[in-house]
C-alpha cells in the first residue's frame, strides 16, 4: 500500500488531497474515449499551472473523476474553477462538431461539482490523537 507523500514549501509540509467529481451539463452522456483522453491531457497541464498533480483520472459518458494532490497555496473553488473553465473551452473548440448534437449553447461542465477531501487518517482517529495531547496545567 502506497503511503501518502509529504510535500514541501519553505515554511511548511504537506499532503492535501481531493476527489473531484464534474458532471456534464444535464448530464449528457456525449463524453466518449478520446474526449476523455484530451480531457486527462487538459486537467495535467491545469494541474502542473497550479503547481498541483492530477493522480489519477477516469470517468464516464456522463461525469469525470479526478483525484488531486492539491498544494496549500491554492484556493480550491477558484482552482475548481479554473479547471472547468479551461477544460470547457478547449473542449468546445476541439470537439465543436461532436457537442454540436447535445449542446445548443457554449456549455460542457454542470455548474455543480463534487469536492471532497480524502487519504489520510480517518476523522475519529485524529480526534483521539488531538484529545490525547498533553495540554498544559
Amino acid at each position: 500500500m502506497k503511503t501518502q507523500e509529504i510535500k514541501h514549501l519553505n515554511h511548511s509540509v504537506y499532503s492535501i488531497y481531493a476527489h473531484l467529481v464534474l458532471v456534464t451539463k444535464y448530464r449528457k452522456k456525449c463524453i466518449n474515449l478520446i474526449l476523455l483522453n484530451r480531457l486527462k491531457e487538459i486537467f495535467e497541464s491545469v494541474c502542473k499551472d497550479w503547481e498541483c498533480e492530477l493522480v489519477e483520472f477516469n470517468g464516464e459518458e456522463d461525469h469525470v473523476h479526478l483525484l488531486l494532490q492539491l498544494n496549500p497555496k491554492v484556493q480550491p473553488s477558484k482552482f475548481v474553477n479554473n479547471l472547468k473553465t479551461v477544460s470547457s473551452r478547449l473542449i468546445r473548440r476541439d470537439f465543436s462538431e461532436h457537442l454540436s448534437k447535445f449542446f445548443w449553447k457554449p456549455f460542457f461542465w454542470s455548474r455543480s461539482y463534487c469536492f471532497v477531501s480524502s487519504g489520510g487518517a480517518p476523522l475519529e482517529i485524529i480526534k483521539q490523537y488531538i484529545q490525547s495531547q498533553d495540554a498544559p496545567e
